[in-house]
């Protein structure tokens, strides 16, 4: 599992994490059963304190995303129903595009000039 960290991101580093295992998972590249690196191994990888990814993995666990199995580690949740699946995807095209519209603010673009740029940026699609 690769995940990239962007510290001076207005996005905390917990949700940065939740974010990416979702989409890892949403993308198929995380699947059903798959085990995750320990809390301890992905803190010190990313270079990130404990705390910061035991936090993301609480709220993972909490939205049935993985779950922890004392002494044998965590793992990405059984498969979820359509239902649930099409709602994260929602979630996750959701963190995207707020993560994308908070950075365009903070550079100073207004409401209509972000508008006008995604919509051009659609019709090139």
């Amino acid at each position: 599992m690769r995940l990239q960290i962007e510290p001076e991101s207005p996005v905390p580093i917990y949700v940065q994490i939740e974010d990416q295992v979702r989409a890892l998972i949403a993308a198929g590249q995380l699947r059903p059963g798959d085990q995750l690196p320990t809390i301890r191994q992905l803190a010190v990888d990313l270079g990130v304190n404990y705390n910061t990814v035991a936090r993301a993995y609480l709220e993972l666990e909490r939205a049935g995303v993985i779950t922890t199995q004392r002494g044998r580690g965590t793992f990405v949740a059984g498969v979820p129903d359509e239902a649930r699946q099409a709602q994260r995807r929602e979630e996750q095209l959701r963190a995207i595009l707020r993560a994308a519209v908070d950075e365009a603010i903070r550079l100073g673009y207004n409401r209509g000039e972000i508008a006008a740029a995604f919509w051009d940026e659609m019709g090139r699609r």
